[in-house]
C-alpha cells in the first residue's frame, strides 16, 4: 500500500479520521515516496506552529516516523531521475483536467514505479489522477470526502 504524506500525519498525529486509518492499515506493509521525510516534518512543524499539537508531540511523532522506517514498518522508495520523468509524464497526462501539482505528480509516479497499490490519500486532486491514469486508490470516494 503506497501511503501519500498526508495519511502519515493522520497515523503519527491525531485527526479526526486517523482511528479509521490506523485500523485500515495496521499490519499492512507500507510505502512511501523519500519525498515524505520532508512533507511529513514540514506537516508536523505546521501543526505545531497552528497549536495542533505541542513540541514535544511534534519531537515524538518524527521519532515514531523514523522508527517505522527503521523498523522496516515503512518502505521509502528513491526519488530519481526515472521517477522524475514518470512524474512530467503524469502532470502532462492529466492536463488540463486535473490540476496535478509537483509533489503529487512525484508521489503518484512512485505509487505507479512501485507498483505498491492501493494509493492510500484523501487529496481529492492527487485521487482524481490517480483515477484517470488507472490507479487504484483507497478508501472510496465517498469515505475521503
Amino acid at each position: 500500500m503506497y501511503l501519500d504524506s498526508c495519511i502519515l500525519v493522520k497515523l503519527l498525529a491525531p485527526e479526526p479520521d486517523s482511528e479509521f486509518f490506523t485500523r485500515a492499515l495496521e499490519g499492512r506493509a507500507l510505502v512511501t515516496s523519500e519525498l515524505s521525510q520532508t512533507e511529513v516534518f514540514s506537516a508536523l512543524l505546521a501543526r505545531e506552529r497552528g497549536g495542533k499539537i505541542s513540541a514535544k508531540d511534534r519531537k515524538m511523532a518524527w521519532r515514531e516516523f523514523e522508527a517505522r522506517v527503521a523498523d522496516g514498518e515503512l518502505t521509502l522508495e528513491p526519488m530519481n531521475g526515472v521517477v522524475l520523468r514518470k512524474a512530467r509524464l503524469a502532470l502532462e497526462q492529466c492536463h488540463p483536467r486535473v490540476p496535478l501539482r509537483t509533489l503529487d505528480a512525484i508521489h503518484l509516479a512512485t505509487a505507479d514505479l512501485c507498483q505498491d497499490f492501493p494509493l492510500i490519500t484523501t487529496d481529492a486532486r492527487l485521487r482524481d489522477a490517480a483515477t484517470m491514469m488507472g490507479i487504484e486508490v483507497f478508501p472510496a470516494a465517498e469515505a475521503a470526502d
